[in-house]
């Protein structure tokens, strides 16, 4: 809990309900909706959590979801293509769609839904996670080393950004 302008505000950090989800992807629909493929992403992340393929976690900020990651189990999803390397649904998840709004940023937020991820990931069997971040995106590298996302695993053209990727082992 923290206080800012005399009102406590609650900060959560945990795998979301349905519900949340939806709130989550409907103001991304909302925020671009011109660009079909939201709407495309809401359903696809939806069943990757209904049917046990993926975990989408949140930040709560007292009841409202204001930022997000989605842990990706199998080389079956979508957004890993196939490449196990990615996800095995074994041994290695990837960490996909990790964001949260602008009000929200360099407060540690993302860090703490990070290490929930984690604990989920490792709890679940999994001693390996992968992460992705575009090539341009420095500060983000940064960050992701400093999570320990140190193991460069490869190279890749996403959509035209190239995009590298890097693994981290989970100690249980």
């Amino acid at each position: 809990m923290e206080k800012k302008g005399g009102a406590f505000c609650v900060f959560q950090y945990r795998k979301t309900t349905e519900k949340e989800l939806c709130r989550l992807w409907n103001r991304s629909i909302l925020e671009h909706p011109f660009d079909r493929r939201y709407r495309a992403w809401k359903r696809a992340f939806l069943q990757l959590n209904r049917d046990g393929t993926g975990a989408t976690f949140a930040v709560l900020h007292n009841g409202t979801p204001v930022g997000e990651g989605t842990l990706l189990f199998s080389p079956q999803a979508d957004a890993v293509r196939g490449r196990e390397w990615l996800a095995d649904g074994v041994h290695t998840a990837n960490i996909n769609a990790l964001r949260i709004r602008k009000a929200y940023e360099g407060q540690g937020h993302i860090s703490a839904l990070l290490k929930e991820m984690e604990r989920y990931a490792a709890a679940r069997g999994f001693t390996r996670l992968t992460i992705g971040v575009e090539k341009h995106e420095t500060r983000s590298r940064a960050i992701y080393r400093h999570w320990g996302y140190t193991a460069f695993l490869a190279e890749a053209d996403e959509d035209g950004e190239i995009v590298l990727y890097y693994a981290k082992t989970l100690r249980l």
